[in-house]
């Protein structure tokens, strides 16, 4: 049982801790985890998280940062003030859980149309886009010489692996080709600062309470790069979960998502940010027509996949609004 590992690991990097309660898995298949419980201590219980690739299971997809640069990532965001959950440890071979980390549990509400919709978060919806602004500042600001060995990504490189990973389908999409053709006769170029990029910075990615935002999750796609594509990210569609008024993940403006960034003491390129927008949007198309292949093929036909791969049209509506503006 995984209780008796996590009781043995915690008692060895917590003094005082006497072991574990309440282990459940959150989710996860076989390659990766993430468990839910309490350490055990005199001093009162403490929440955690754990985030692991069983033993036999530690290399990282080709996309992802690794589970050990992820809590280097996220030690360094807490550090700067970003809401990231503590890392209270990072396993070791002596842990026998394989590879990953344990952070304090957050709580808080992920589920973006909860956010979106209920009650308890009507006073802080009207603040989120700015504070998420400022939260992007500030992780464009941690100093590259203390972040961890990661894949550094261009803007001409992710329309060359996007086109790849398309045509690989061997699925005409016209509204796609449209796009790719947008996106490069519009390449930006290389940005004239490549900071810490988180990734995948939207709604669904954060732990929201009452008061705001409490913690900023999913690191693992982490890369260097233009800092614009964490702004442009956040405002695809896809992450309003229906509120398409309110471009910064359904919670509000441009604008204010714009004026957290420059308090945080950054500068925003809207032309740059909108060029990420159609790239995010396209890149979550692509990945949607990738689900729907997987479904097809087998040997996991789970409707999800295929609730998911059907979202593929919504993208090319999506495509069309942001594209016909611009004459493509």
């Amino acid at each position: 049982m995984i209780e008796t590992e996590l009781s043995r690991c915690v008692q060895a990097f917590m003094p005082g801790a006497s072991g574990v309660s309440g282990a459940a898995k959150l989710s996860g298949g076989a390659s990766q985890e993430t468990w839910r419980f309490d350490i055990v201590h005199p001093d009162g219980d403490v929440g955690a998280i754990l985030r692991r690739s069983p033993k036999g299971y530690g290399a990282a997809p080709g996309r992802a940062a690794g589970l050990d640069n992820e809590a280097v990532l996220m030690r360094l965001a807490y550090a700067a003030g970003v809401p990231s959950p503590e890392v209270l440890h990072v396993l070791t071979p002596a842990d026998d859980l394989g590879t990953g980390f344990i952070m304090r549990r957050v709580e808080g509400e992920t589920i973006a149309r909860k956010i979106l919709r209920d009650a308890d978060y009507a006073e802080a919806r009207p603040r989120l886009a700015r504070q998420l602004g400022g939260i992007a500042g500030r992780i464009h600001g941690i100093a590259r010489d203390a972040l961890p060995d990661l894949r550094k990504m261009t803007s001409t490189k992710e329309i060359a692996e996007i086109a790849r990973e398309y045509h690989s389908f061997d699925w005409p999409r016209p509204v796609f080709d449209l796009a790719l053709r947008w996106l490069s006769q519009n390449d930006p170029g290389p940005s004239a600062e490549v900071t810490l990029v988180h990734g995948d910075f939207r709604n669904g990615n954060l732990i929201i309470g009452p008061d705001g935002v409490r913690a900023v999750l999913d690191w693992e796609l982490a890369h260097l790069g233009d800092p614009m594509e964490d702004l442009g990210w956040i405002c695809v569609n896809s992450w309003r979960f229906g509120e398409i008024d309110r471009p910064v993940g359904g919670f509000g403006a441009r604008e204010e998502l714009f004026a957290g960034y420059e308090a945080a003491g950054r500068e925003v390129d809207p032309d740059r940010v909108m060029f990420w927008e159609v790239m995010g949007t396209l890149r979550w198309g692509v990945m949607c027509c990738g689900m729907m292949q997987r479904f097809r093929a087998g040997p996991d036909h789970s409707m999800e996949r295929a609730m998911i791969g059907r979202r593929a049209s919504e993208t090319e509506i999506d495509l069309l609004r942001l594209l016909a503006p611009r004459g493509a």
